[in-house]
């Protein structure tokens, strides 16, 4: 469930704020093939099935690159701001990748709006992501990230 705020006004009410959890997405071979494909990161832990079932997991794993780029479609579930001329990644404070994401695992993200601060001609947030696992007992992805936004 989405939280809709208009304009930075009402971000910086949001401070502090539990954003609540996206929906579960899958992991499939196809996704880690296409995004090994983009980034030419074809190692075999990755992309080729019956060797990764030989390995350490038993399965194919999804990068964890590209565990955290789902953090995006995954954050735009939990925070609509409308109002703003611009909405800008600005990268990340710490990630860590505490447990791999097995093809076929379903993943989903819960985010705490945990700074704003203001920038020159906007704000900037803080969130604090966990991309869980369905099922696992480690999340895949502990993370925090930066945005800006501007009026």
């Amino acid at each position: 469930m989405s939280v809709t705020v208009n304009g930075i006004d009402e971000l910086k009410k949001l401070a502090g704020s539990d954003l609540g959890t996206s929906e579960w997405i899958e992991v499939t071979q196809e996704r880690i093939n296409t995004f090994a494909d983009a980034t030419g990161d074809h190692q075999w832990i990755h992309v080729d099935p019956e060797r990764a079932a030989e390995g350490p997991f038993g399965a194919p794993i999804a990068h964890g690159y590209l565990t955290l780029s789902l953090f995006i479609p995954l954050f735009t579930e939990l925070l609509d701001v409308q109002g703003v001329t611009t909405k800008v990644n600005y990268g990340l404070n710490k990630v860590r990748f505490p447990s791999p994401v097995k093809v076929g695992s379903r993943i989903r993200l819960v985010g705490k709006l945990a700074e704003v601060e203001e920038v020159p001609g906007g704000v900037q947030i803080t969130v604090d992501g966990t991309i869980e696992i369905e099922g696992g007992t480690k999340p895949a992805a502990v993370l925090q990230s930066l945005s800006r936004f501007y009026a």
